[in-house]
Order: C-alpha cells, then sequence, then structure tokens
C-alpha cells in the first residue's frame, strides 16, 4: 500500500447533503479498494483561478489515502464519470 492525497473540486451548485454524500462516496471508492482513508479535509468553497464550465468557484476537498496503485485507476475512473467533479489531482506521497 502506498500513501496517496487526492484533491478533488467539485460543482459549487451541489447542495450541503449532496456534498457530504459525494464526500462518503469518494471514502467508499477508497475503501472498496482495499484502502485505507487517513484524513479527509474539506477547505469548503472557494473562488477558481479560472473558470471551470462556467463555473468561478468550486468546493475543495483533500482526502490521504492509503491504497494500492490498481486502486487509484480505478478511483479516477469514477471521478471521470461524475459530472459533479469539476478537476481532481492525485499524488503519491513520500514514506
Amino acid at each position: 500500500m502506498r500513501k496517496y492525497e487526492v484533491g478533488v473540486v467539485l460543482a459549487p451548485d451541489l447542495e450541503e447533503e449532496a456534498l457530504t454524500e459525494f464526500v462518503g462516496k469518494i471514502n467508499r471508492w477508497i475503501t472498496d479498494g482495499d484502502g485505507q482513508v487517513l484524513k479527509v479535509d474539506q477547505w469548503g468553497k472557494r473562488k477558481l483561478a479560472y473558470p471551470i464550465d462556467k463555473f468561478r468557484e468550486g468546493y475543495y476537498v483533500f482526502v490521504t489515502a492509503e491504497m494500492a496503485p490498481s486502486a487509484v485507476k480505478t478511483l479516477e475512473n469514477n471521478f471521470n464519470i461524475s459530472e459533479s467533479v469539476l478537476r481532481y489531482l492525485t499524488i503519491r506521497l513520500e514514506e
């Protein structure tokens, strides 16, 4: 298992309940891939550096997790399918 930090920018038109549900989905996607969520950090709604899909703001969520490299690909595929995700970035952390 390797340690990763996943940064996700979600659409600003999500309601609080939908936002909480989506963060739960991210956690389930990680644990379904035999990973372990270490920390979830929600920054809330922030202004974007440039417009994305005509949005000028987005919800920032950062998740630190331990997962297998193959689970990262599955997680990123789920992000690509989701309409709520504006951008994401997965970074492998040093041990």
